[in-house]
């Protein structure tokens, strides 16, 4: 069963599969825990981590109405500093991926122990014509990986494509992204996409566990 809407079964079998039970996850980007405490009842310990601290009042309100003691949220950016200090066994991200958290993982974890996350995919929204400056590739996330220490397992990509019946119906489907999309150019690239008769919209996701070597 997958206690986490929004987020993919795969990813979370890919998870509950590892003997978790003896184990301190670190889960990176954690945002208001909802993957931290999911894990909380099947870890010895599950440390969350973001640069933002709001969501994480949230979080640990959350972990005390739930009576999860063994979870705690920390202030911390996750592209400085090093993971060591919280000795994480199994290093887990949602939609919260670089280059820069691979290496950390790498350094962190002992032979054996498991990285794994879900990322933007390059196809992520591809019909605004820019991919995510966070997105990965199949070749470019086993090249990082490989050369951070670890072997990939299980390497997948996850696509929907919405296909809508008109230009208003497209619209309506990214009204919470046009302000974003404005500034960074990929507005006015899907605006041009839906003149010129397009009518879809792709979700594209990377799920990957590796394992350090």
């Amino acid at each position: 069963m997958n206690p986490l809407p929004g987020v993919s079964p795969g990813f979370w079998r890919l998870l509950v599969t590892e003997s978790l039970l003896e184990l301190t996850v670190l889960d990176v980007g954690t945002g208001a825990g909802r993957l931290a405490l999911a894990l909380g009842p099947r870890c010895r310990r599950v440390v969350g981590i973001d640069r933002v601290p709001e969501p994480l009042a949230e979080a640990r309100r959350r972990a005390a109405a739930a009576g999860l003691a063994n979870v705690e949220f920390v202030v911390a950016d996750a592209e400085a500093g090093e993971y060591d200090v919280w000795a994480p066994d199994l290093v887990a991200a949602h939609l919260c991926m670089s280059d820069a958290i691979i290496a950390r993982a790498g350094r962190a974890l002992a032979p054996g122990r498991v990285l794994a996350f879900v990322a933007f995919h390059t196809d992520q929204w591809r019909e605004t014509g820019r991919p995510s400056r966070f997105a990965y590739d199949e070749v470019h996330a086993r090249g990082v990986l490989s050369h951070a220490g670890f072997t990939v397992e299980h390497l997948e990509v996850e696509r929907e494509v919405t296909t809508f019946g008109s230009v208003e119906e497209a619209l309506a489907a990214v009204v919470g992204l046009g302000e974003r999309w404005k500034v960074d150019g990929r507005w006015f690239h899907y605006i041009r996409f839906l003149e010129e008769g397009g009518r879809t919209l792709t979700r594209s996701h990377l799920i990957v566990k590796a394992r350090r070597t």
